[in-house]
């Protein structure tokens, strides 16, 4: 009886450079550690701390809020955080797609602005909340 050799697959190559990919990691590591501490803040602030009104803030109470410089700051944070770890989550995910390295840069050039669109109005936003209170 004999044995039939089965092909096999060969390693997984990838064509990522090792300090590109290494960076990417950090940053997706560095953006989920700020959004775990931020959003923690931000519900914490938002929800438990209002008194009067069963956790949710009046519109005057946010515009309140985001009046105060630090809390500001600490929003426009959050705000980065979230998209940042966003971007880079869909990223990772249409890269296990194994998509060629003409796609890989559509991808990331589209991510950068859909990323840069998503900031800009989130910080509109922010300042024309804190500009009202």
């Amino acid at each position: 009886m004999s044995l039939v050799e089965m092909p096999t697959r060969g390693p997984v190559v990838r064509d990522y450079r090792r300090g590109r990919s290494v960076r990417v990691w950090r940053w997706t590591v560095g953006s989920g550690v700020a959004l775990v501490l931020l959003a923690g803040v931000h519900i914490v602030a938002q929800h438990f701390a209002v008194h009067g009104t069963g956790g949710l803030r009046t519109y005057q109470q946010v515009l309140d809020y985001i009046a105060n410089p630090v809390i500001f700051v600490i929003e426009c944070g959050f705000l980065f955080a979230v998209t940042i770890h966003a971007m880079l989550g869909v990223r990772g995910i249409l890269l296990d797609l194994a998509p060629g390295p003409r796609a890989r840069r559509r991808i990331d050039a589209g991510l950068w602005t859909l990323g840069i669109v998503t900031v800009a109005y989130g910080l509109v936003l922010l300042t024309v909340l804190a500009v009202r209170a």
